[in-house]
């Protein structure tokens, strides 16, 4: 199983959550929502995901350190600040948030797997290895921060 870390870029894995979980929604019962009601649900989810997507995205550029997640290692600051104090997964979180947003959008039950199995996938194969290399790069920093703040909410 190892050998799936850090090989899907997360995005690419929203987009793929994304597409199976509007083909769920086809092929599945969807609820009966007042469209006004769906809309602005939907929308306020995606925009706070949106929200903590760039806010981690800008924290990152601030620290001049790498925003690519298939390359952790490469990683050159630690970033504790700003949302950062908040989750050590802003960008997972935003995009687990996008996805719940859509599902809400679509209005179908079982659409709502894909935020899921997303969180599932981001933590065991993504998460999980930038965690290890982390600790290895920053050693009693990492893990004091990891004391301090969850990896998700």
């Amino acid at each position: 199983m190892s050998s799936l870390e850090l090989k899907i870029p997360p995005p690419v894995l929203a987009l793929l959550a994304a597409f199976a979980m509007w083909a769920l929604a086809k092929l599945t019962p969807v609820l009966a929502l007042p469209w006004l009601l769906r809309t602005v649900l939907a929308s306020a989810i995606v925009l706070a995901g949106i929200a903590m997507e760039l806010s981690g995205g800008i924290s990152f550029r601030r620290a001049h350190t790498t925003v690519n997640p298939l390359k952790p290692g490469s990683t050159s600051a630690l970033v504790t600040s700003g949302i950062y104090r908040v989750t050590r997964n802003p960008m997972y979180v935003g995009l687990a948030l996008v996805l719940l947003g859509w599902g809400v959008w679509l209005t179908a039950p079982l659409a709502l797997l894909g935020p899921v199995l997303f969180v599932v996938w981001i933590t065991r194969f993504q998460i999980i290895p930038e965690e290890r290399a982390l600790a290895s790069l920053f050693g009693a920093d990492y893990a004091a921060y990891r004391g301090r703040v969850r990896r998700w909410l």
